[in-house]
Formats: C-alpha cells, sequence, structure tokens
C-alpha cells in the first residue's frame, strides 16, 4: 500500500508540473494577444494626424 501511495504522489507531482507549464503558454499567448492589440489602438491616433496632415499640406506634386 505504501509503494502504491508513493507512487501517486510522484504522478501527481509530475501532473502538476505539466499543467503549470500549458498554463504558462496559455498565459503567455494571451498577454501577447492583449499587448498586439493596445499597440494598434496606440497607433490609430496617429494614422488620423498623418491622414489630416496630408489633406491640408499639399505636395507640390502637381506643377
Amino acid at each position: 500500500m505504501r509503494i502504491l501511495s508513493k507512487l501517486f504522489r510522484k504522478f501527481r507531482s509530475l501532473v502538476l508540473i505539466g499543467l503549470s507549464l500549458l498554463l504558462f503558454s496559455c498565459v503567455g499567448a494571451v498577454v501577447g494577444a492583449a499587448v498586439d492589440t493596445t499597440i494598434e489602438v496606440v497607433k490609430i491616433p496617429f494614422k488620423v494626424v498623418g491622414a489630416a496632415v496630408d489633406l491640408v499640406v499639399p505636395d507640390g506634386d502637381d506643377e
């Protein structure tokens, strides 16, 4: 009975380590997606201002 108990403890430890490694990769993917979204949201005002400046300032290519 003691051998079975020790074996179960080792198996449980391995399963917990494996699950924690899987969870870390999931958390990394979620954080990466959130950072990418935040970067894109921050870029939008600069794109809008750049487009407005292009409309107001003439290029000089019309000559």
